[in-house]
């Protein structure tokens, strides 16, 4: 504990100093497709409405498709021969699960076929200063993904002050994960430019940014690749990549259901 609080409070003044110099901007070198992660996360998705996502992840170039770990399966069949990848969420989307519990889930999607996992941390040991628990969380996951899966870590943005950013992503970074990534799509909030351009400067350049929520448009991709991220969670991969917002995709059929 008392190492991890040490780590914590130099990379705070560390960042605090680096702020104080001109923000990096980054360069958008890859097809707009390819900063995507084509999400569909909620409980009531049927499996059409999955394959669909994945036949759109085709025809549009996506990243990965990013589903919850029940479809993990049928995801990675649907993409099979391609190059994109199968994302599921772990500990989704409280991240208030037991490490161990984490860790399991986090194994058994890999097992499935998933290539990425992304996790909630637990954002109340985080503001209580447990880094201790918080660490262990991520590395449990981590160790279980080891060599099959990247780890993308969720510190839900929107619950956190910017001590607590920093802190959240120096753990991630510590423990041996991929990515830090802003946002569940269940909090408060979403991804902004200034938490993007906050953890990218947190972990530097041997670590990847992932936003999440809220990014709808082709501007929205373009402003945050400039602003440090290399991948995007959103729903919203057909009307990105044509740059038309009325465009149809599944997301649009992907609604709750509706009973008399």
């Amino acid at each position: 504990m008392e190492g991890l609080q040490k780590l914590i409070e130099q990379e705070i003044q560390r960042v605090e100093e680096a702020e104080k110099q001109p923000a990096k901007e980054y360069e958008v070198t890859l097809p707009l497709g390819k900063y995507c992660d084509h999400t569909v996360l909620r409980a009531y998705t049927p499996a059409d409405i999955v394959k669909k996502f994945c036949a759109e992840a085709k025809e549009y170039g996506a990243a990965s498709v990013c589903v919850n770990p029940i479809q993990v399966k049928l995801v990675h069949s649907e993409l099979a021969g391609t190059d994109i990848k199968t994302c599921c969420v772990i500990g989704f989307p409280l991240g208030a699960n037991t490490p161990a519990v984490k860790a399991y889930e986090a194994a058994e999607a890999v097992k499935d076929g998933a290539q990425e996992v992304d996790m909630v941390i637990n954002v109340g040991a985080l503001r209580d200063k447990n880094y201790d628990l918080v660490f262990d969380d991520i590395k449990g996951v981590v160790d279980a993904a080891k060599g099959k899966a990247h780890v993308k870590v969720i510190i839900e943005t929107c619950y956190l002050t910017k001590e607590e950013k920093i802190a959240a992503c120096v753990l991630a970074k510590k423990a041996g994960a991929d990515y830090v990534k802003t946002s569940s799509g269940m909090g408060t909030g979403g991804a902004t430019l200034e938490d993007v351009r906050l953890m990218k400067l947190t972990v530097g350049e041997d670590m990847l940014v992932k936003a999440s929520t809220g990014i709808d448009t082709k501007e929205d991709v373009i402003a945050f690749v400039k602003a440090g991220a290399v991948r995007m969670g959103t729903s919203k991969l057909v009307q990105i990549v044509t740059g038309d917002p009325s465009a149809y995709s599944a997301s649009k059929d992907n609604q709750p259901p509706k009973f008399d």
